[in-house]
């Protein structure tokens, strides 16, 4: 049974992470997703109510690398007054130790170990998810790391998936973080063969969260305030950390926030969306930014925000679904107009991507 992080040690030594949860209430974090939580995004969804904690892009980290300084302005240049979790990812011991080591002189609540990106280019190098194919390495980085984290009010996390084309070595796994007492454990549910495609497995974070000595989040298919509650209840996990959810809703947190407290959950407006893409491609666009690249660049949250939005919208007057006409759109002008077709009412919309491929509740 896992045990108040105040137990493990005090609040004040875990500084902004420790005192999180010591509130009695579960942690809202927003889940790391390269080239999407940068710092324009951190300004976004702080701006909708935001969750308690942010997690950077991940750090590439090898024997000759040095700290991405996007990612580290993000860090520095923080608007959302919450604390900021700063990702490393890559397999070479003395390299993560050297980053870690660094990024402790930087504004950071804690270092955070990447064991679960799923990206093929990432896994092929045994990075990441990659990782999970050989507990015995995952297990000496987590020891050099445990010892290299030793800065007052700095925690030590880890964010991982379940195996990386089987669970057979799961229970190996929290042994071996069991062990290596990271402060903080997020477990996202699907092994990385798996990558988003399946349901996720809710019984393993249980497992997990029962077992473990230090608190556990939830990660995957979070998409609605109902969902969150029901996986906080299954799971029993601390927490939740949210990715593709808040790209596609924004308001997401606010609404876990206000269904927990036994409250009213709003819901936006198709004309509320339409004002969150207008301000998602300000936000994202560099001063010098070139038209058609911003547009591309939409096109890539399109595919959340679009998972959300019924084929044939409230307002649509033209053929073809959302994302079938928002990808054939070339200029700001085009994207705007799809955009307006779909979300220029006031009907209410809550915003939830297709069912999955099996019930939530699908036990390990």
């Amino acid at each position: 049974m896992a045990v108040p992080i105040s137990e493990i040690a005090p609040a004040t030594s875990l500084g902004a992470l420790g005192q999180l949860f010591t509130r009695g209430t579960p942690v809202l974090a927003l889940a790391p997703m390269q080239d999407v939580t940068d710092l324009p995004f951190w300004r976004l969804m702080a701006g909708y109510g935001g969750p308690d904690i942010y997690w950077t892009e991940y750090f590439r980290v090898h024997a000759t690398s040095t700290l991405e300084r996007p990612i580290l302005e993000c860090l520095h240049q923080n608007p959302t007054g919450r604390p900021a979790v700063a990702q490393l990812i890559g397999n070479d011991i003395p390299a993560l130790v050297r980053a870690a080591k660094e990024l402790q002189h930087h504004p950071i609540a804690a270092v955070d170990l990447n064991l679960g990106c799923p990206a093929p280019v990432v896994y092929r190098k045994c990075a990441g998810g990659g990782l999970l194919r050989e507990l015995h390495r995952v297990d000496a980085i987590l020891q050099a790391l445990r010892t290299a984290i030793d800065r007052p009010g700095i925690a030590f996390t880890v964010k991982t998936r379940i195996g990386f084309d089987s669970t057979d070595g799961f229970d190996q796994l929290l042994e071996i973080l069991d062990r290596n007492r990271p402060d903080l454990v997020t477990v996202h549910g699907r092994t990385v063969a798996e990558m988003y495609r399946t349901e996720v497995h809710y019984g393993f974070i249980e497992r997990a969260a029962r077992r473990l000595r230090m608190p556990v989040l939830a990660n995957g298919n979070v998409h609605s305030a109902e969902r969150a509650a029901e996986i906080l209840r299954r799971t029993t996990a601390r927490g939740l950390m949210i990715g593709r959810g808040c790209v596609r809703n924004p308001w997401i947190f606010s609404q876990i926030r206000d269904h927990l407290d036994g409250r009213a959950v709003q819901l936006p407006s198709g004309r509320d969306v339409l004002r969150y893409v207008e301000a998602l491609y300000e936000v994202t666009a560099p001063t010098d930014s070139c038209e058609r690249l911003q547009v591309e660049k939409m096109k890539k949250y399109m595919n959340f925000v679009g998972a959300g939005i019924p084929p044939h919208g409230v307002a649509s007057t033209g053929p073809g679904g959302f994302l079938h006409r928002i990808r054939r759109s070339q200029t700001r002008d085009e994207f705007f107009r799809v955009c307006r077709d779909f979300l220029d009412h006031d009907e209410r919309m809550p915003l939830l991507p297709p069912p999955d491929p099996a019930p939530a509740g699908h036990h390990a």
